[in-house]
């Protein structure tokens, strides 16, 4: 093509960026009162309708042509804020938001801009904090993993446990992020509660697909969660007690304006509860019983300031579960019957005690450090270091008392333990060269030490001492893993935006070093100014497998690298998505995907882990599986009432026919949570400053399950007078488990009083008592026919709580 040609297309294209001068706009948007940065505050400019979006940090970067501009600054909840100013050279604009409870004072500019309508992100979902609060709680205690279960795209495992599967996939194909750094065990109590504090958290995004090019090693999802700075303006708080946990929270400025705090606790107290039953107990039994179980977190956030250009974040999260029982049980007496003894030894009275000491939990702790490089380029450098650590120790000393007042002892004593230990330095980037290119890219270095297991025997019998003992225990396992990124966010004139990105991985571990090459993409196109077409792609691949046999979580349940013969899974996923914005109050997604796993692991048939990792490459086969599904979304985020509606209609099958490694003869099975309809309403409303009220109601098909539907009665004898019971399985995952439903109520009130507000919440959990099953057995009934028996475990579940925010 002649160059004169194109000269003169590219200055009848882009005129203005050819000849105007282009000047940079950047700051940080924050809340006025506390001072906490904005994630995702808009900064559009009127004349040139050009719009850039606060990152994670608060910051954001606007290129425009020199002149007169208009500039409006928005974000859900808040007022409108409008800047008018003529720019001439590079400018920085730190924006104070003020929030607003009132509707008409809402952004028509739309915010929350990279996951909505005018957004190229698509098959993610935000969900205020204050939303999750509002949704009534199991026992009373708000969790975000539970509320996330709410959403399409997102399964719940057993009855009120907090796992989750996301499209298919399974629990350890979840990437977790508390403030960017990996969560490896996200649940308290076997799965019951999650372990994120509320109180803490600022803000909870979900991917289910489409993945950032900043986001990887993961197949399934990513839950990135991001921990409250702490208020710059003034000390406030809040502390709350219920039926099974007490929760502080307290935050304020060190120095004001420029270092900041934020401090959450939160800790329950079965074994206080428990401790007068087992007083009584003791009483009347001739056992003595000390047993308790509980568990705490504690969240800690420091931020100082050195400049706007420099910002210095400490952030720091530990958690645990601790088991504890001990029973010493007294018995003997013997006294010297039917002659004289004397001068033999013989027992008085034995003591036998038998205790167990179970822990488990994380800690998390990262140094984080922004800097402005100039008004086009923010740089967000971590140093971080994560252990998710389980130990078990079971002891049993006997001592028996003779009748010359020595005792003769017998002890033994068992420990296992295991644990995962993380140190992460990352560095990120935002760049924005100007008003149609939003680049981030990075590089992020992990050194794994996985520790499977050790266990370790210790005793002392009849004197004979080997407190040493002695191990048995795999080496623990190094690995090293690198990954690097680039992604654009590019708009394509007004209609067309896409955001287009690559990752490159490594995973070295036991001199087998894995690579992977990972696109991704989605793009949208914008039919009308509040309606929009969406598309995705995204390749992901994953090199660490959780070994786990349950269908709740286990603190068993052991982390484990890659192999010579275990390669990574991967994952192919495409979705297609529309995207409606009824006057900036109600969004309506309609979203379909499909997805094609490779490398997924199964045991084999027979096969099962129980706590131990050794040879468990020869227990798993590889196979495929692939998920789609549709999903449908209605979101409420301002306004009185507030909630969403959602519906899932999927399928998740899996296919295990690799010569020698065959499951279900090869054929295609469900997966265990494959279901084909997911349903939840949740609403809050909010009457007026002293009563709110929430609700949920969910509805799904049930789970499948492997069980024996016939059985064969075989006579062992001749002439067949013993007989024995055979039961024949047609398939894995043959049976679907009744469907499930129930409905929570919440109900708060509350109080202004003189130094803050006190609220009083009733919450009911299942509150028409409708018996799910938790489990199916099988049984016999009064005519000793083979029957399934059904078990439910959780009725209707009253719970209260008291609250004061000051």
């Amino acid at each position: 093509m002649n160059k004169n040609l194109v000269a003169f297309l590219l200055i009848a294209i882009f005129p203005s960026f050819i000849f105007a001068k282009n000047i940079t706009i950047s700051g940080y948007i924050v809340d006025n009162e506390s001072g906490e940065t904005l994630i995702s505050a808009t900064a559009f400019e009127q004349n040139s309708r050009k719009v850039a979006v606060s990152n994670a940090y608060g910051f954001y970067s606007l290129t425009l042509p020199e002149g007169d501009v208009l500039l409006q600054y928005s974000y859900v909840g808040y007022h409108l804020f409008d800047v008018k100013t003529s720019l001439k050279n590079d400018t920085v604009i730190n924006v104070r938001l003020t929030h607003s409870n009132e509707l008409q004072e809402v952004s028509v500019i739309g915010t929350r801009n990279q996951l909505g309508v005018k957004g190229s992100q698509m098959s993610a979902v935000e969900v205020p904090i204050e939303q999750i609060k509002g949704v009534p709680a199991f026992l009373g205690e708000p969790d975000v993993i539970k509320a996330l279960q709410l959403l399409p795209g997102v399964q719940s495992g057993t009855e009120a446990s907090a796992g989750f599967y996301v499209r298919g996939g399974g629990p350890d194909e979840n990437l977790v992020l508390l403030d960017e750094i990996p969560v490896y065990n996200v649940n308290h109590f076997f799965g019951f509660f999650s372990i994120f504090n509320t109180d803490a958290i600022k803000s909870v995004t979900l991917y289910k697909g489409s993945f950032p090019a900043h986001f990887g090693e993961r197949l399934s999802s990513v839950i990135d969660i991001r921990m409250k700075d702490g208020d710059a303006k003034k000390f406030h708080g809040n502390f709350s007690i219920g039926l099974i946990s007490a929760k502080l929270n307290f935050e304020g400025p060190i120095i004001k304006d420029k270092t900041t705090f934020s401090l959450s606790a939160r800790r329950t107290y079965f074994d206080v509860l428990t401790a007068p039953a087992l007083a009584i107990f003791n009483k009347i039994s001739e056992q003595n019983v000390k047993a308790g179980y509980y568990f705490y977190d504690v969240n800690a956030k420091i931020t100082h300031r050195f400049s706007d250009k420099d910002k210095l974040y400490l952030s720091f999260y530990m958690g645990d579960d601790a088991i504890n029982v001990k029973t010493i049980d007294k018995y003997g007496d013997y006294n010297n019957y039917g002659g004289d003894y004397s001068d033999e030894l013989y027992s008085i009275s034995h003591e036998n005690t038998t205790k167990m000491d179970w822990k488990w939990g994380n800690l998390i702790s990262a140094l984080r450090w922004n800097h402005v490089i100039n008004n086009r380029m923010f740089m967000n450098t971590t140093f971080a270091y994560t252990r998710y650590r389980f130990a078990i120790q079971m002891g049993n000393e006997e001592k028996e008392f003779l009748n010359d007042g020595t005792t003769e002892k017998n002890a033994a004593s068992v420990r296992y333990s295991s644990a995962i230990n993380d140190f992460n330095l990352k560095s990120d980037f935002d760049y924005t060269p100007n008003s149609w290119n939003e680049i981030k890219f990075g590089l992020n270095y992990v050194f794994h030490k996985f520790s499977p297991e050790v266990f370790t025997l210790k005793g002392d019998f009849m004197g004979d001492d080997f407190n040493d003992g002695f191990d048995i225990k795999n080496t623990p396992i190094p690995a090293s893993e690198l990954s690097i990124y680039g992604e654009d966010n590019i708009s394509l004139g007004r209609r067309f935006k896409i955001n287009a990105g690559l990752r490159y991985s490594t995973f070295l571990v036991q001199k087998q070093f894995y690579h992977s090459l990972q696109p991704r993409f989605s793009g949208r196109f914008l039919v009308t100014d509040n309606f929009s077409i969406k598309a995705g792609y995204s390749y992901m691949s994953q090199y660490i497998h959780l070994l786990s046999n349950s269908s709740i979580s286990l603190p068993t349940d052991l982390w484990v690298p890659v192999t010579k013969k275990i390669a990574p899974m991967t994952t192919h996923q495409v979705a297609l998505s529309g995207v409606y914005n009824l006057k900036n109050i109600v969004e309506f997604t309609l979203e379909g995907y499909y997805k094609n796993m490779n490398n997924i692991l199964e045991y084999k048939e027979g096969s099962s882990f129980f706590g131990l990792s050794a040879g468990w490459e020869d227990k798993v086969v590889m196979g495929c599986g692939w998920s789609y599904g549709l999903e449908f979304m209605v979101q409420k985020t301002i306004g009185k009432t507030t909630g969403w509606v959602a519906y899932t209609w999927s399928k998740s099958e899996r296919k295990f026919d690799r010569l020698g490694q065959e499951i279900n003869f090869g054929k295609t099975f469900p997966a265990k949570y494959d279901r084909r309809h997911d349903i939840s309403i949740t609403a809050t409303h909010k009457f007026n400053d002293k009563i709110d009220i929430g609700a949920t109601w969910v509805y799904s098909t049930g789970n499948a399950a492997t069980l024996g539907l016939q059985t064969y009665y075989v006579g062992e004898l001749p002439d067949e007078s013993y007989y024995h019971n055979l039961t024949y399985i047609e398939s894995r995952n043959n049976y679907r488990l009744a469907s499930y439903h129930r409905l929570d109520l919440g109900v708060n009130f509350h109080k202004q009083k003189k130094h803050g507000t006190r609220t009083w919440n009733i919450s009911f959990y299942n509150i028409y008592n409708r018996k799910n099953p938790f489990i199916v057995l099988p049984d016999h009934d009064e005519n000793n026919r083979s029957v399934l028996k059904q078990i439910s475990i959780f009725p209707i579940i009253p719970s209260v709580s008291y609250s004061y925010k000051f």
